[in-house]
């Protein structure tokens, strides 16, 4: 019978969450990258993004990141656009909720940007208050039907 060699296979590919607990520093734009705001995910490592510059693009999660980083939608993210397509960008960086904060605070990120809010899901509709969704009756009501 053959000995086990290694270490088994989720084990394996599950890998270290080894960048969670610690501080990284923040790191700004460059020429040619560009912040965005993903809107939606669409799979195959892929994801739909709003960037700064007013322009909806199809970003491509890299390799390095892929499986390892988990970006959702209202993340923001470090894309780096590509000189022969505007309308693709590649995902270089996902910035934490608190790094995120700090790029609005020092005038990286326009004010209009909403933080740490999912895209999807109505919220900019306002709501009343409890008993919008549902009518009341009184039992004279109820005893008529």
């Amino acid at each position: 019978m053959p000995k086990n060699k290694g270490k088994g296979v989720k084990k394996r590919k599950r890998g270290k969450n080894e960048a969670d607990d610690e501080k990284r520093e923040l790191v700004f734009k460059e020429d040619g990258q560009e912040y965005a705001q993903v809107l939606r995910m669409l799979g195959n490592g892929r994801c739909e993004a709003m960037c700064i510059d007013g322009v909806k693009r199809l970003c491509h999660i890299r390799g390095k990141m892929h499986k390892k980083v988990w970006i959702a939608a209202g993340d923001i993210i470090l894309v780096g656009l590509r000189d022969y397509q505007d309308d693709k960008a590649d995902v270089i960086l996902k910035y934490m909720p608190d790094e995120a904060r700090l790029l609005k605070a020092y005038g990286e990120l326009p004010e209009s940007t909403r933080l740490n809010e999912g895209i999807a899901g109505g919220l900019d509709e306002e709501d009343d208050g409890p008993g919008d969704d549902y009518i009341e009756f009184e039992d004279e009501d109820i005893d008529k039907l």
